[in-house]
């Protein structure tokens, strides 16, 4: 069974009504970026941040998957399917999809400021100043932020040698290190590019450049991957 290895980003979450944050001006809602997504910004002023994630959470867990994410959970049908994506919801998971590696975190956990390891699950609940994780720290959302490191980005690259097909959907390639996982795709892997933007980060000759949006298609190249079988 092939092994299809699809990294996403911001824009498959856009199509199920979700901001994202490059497309204005390093603003996301009103905020800077620097003040709620990095570890300074939590040290500065703990309580903004809360509230922006705790906005964040309520937002994304009333969001429902859209037909990017349910093409990619059809897709394991026939194939051997990994997603690896930068988004911090958890709709792939909502779609069906089984394997799933969230670079950045995720928006439905919470973890221990003085700990990374220790982490509870709280759905779509607030943090709030005073509540505490087991080791008595200040819980805060269990999400990467810039000027931390990835610890899931080692698996994500050994993921993503092993591809058969490599898919790109949803992303500028802006951030790294997510942007250099694909240098580990193997020369012989099909390569796709889903993105209604031209990019110049890749020959024509080397990826295959769909030009729509997630919602659109990544269903049209799932579709024909699943009838050339």
């Amino acid at each position: 069974m092939k092994h299809v290895v699809v990294l996403s980003g911001a824009g498959i979450s856009a199509d199920s009504g979700l901001a994202t944050f490059r497309d204005s001006g390093g603003l996301w809602e009103g905020f800077d970026i620097e003040e709620v997504a990095s570890i300074e910004g939590w040290y500065r002023d703990r309580e903004k941040v809360l509230d922006f994630y705790n906005k964040r959470r309520e937002q994304a867990a009333n969001a429902k998957p859209n037909a990017a994410h349910l093409s990619l959970a059809d897709l394991e049908r026939q194939f051997n399917v990994s997603v690896i994506t930068q988004n911090v919801d958890d709709l792939h998971e909502r779609a069906g999809s089984s394997n799933v590696y969230h670079l950045h975190g995720l928006l439905k956990e919470a973890r221990s400021e003085d700990n990374p390891d220790l982490i509870i699950e709280i759905g779509a609940k607030p943090i709030l100043r005073g509540d505490t994780a087991e080791d008595g720290a200040q819980l805060r959302p269990n999400i990467v932020w810039f000027g931390e490191p990835v610890p899931m980005i080692e698996k994500a690259a050994e993921i993503s040698a092993a591809a058969d097909i490599f898919i790109i959907v949803g992303t500028s390639l802006a951030v790294y290190p997510a942007a250099s996982l694909v240098h580990y795709v193997n020369d012989s892997a099909e390569k796709y590019i889903v993105d209604p933007s031209s990019t110049e980060l890749y020959l024509p000759d080397s990826w295959n450049h769909i030009n729509e949006n997630a919602a659109t298609g990544l269903p049209t190249l799932i579709n024909q991957l699943l009838e050339s079988k």
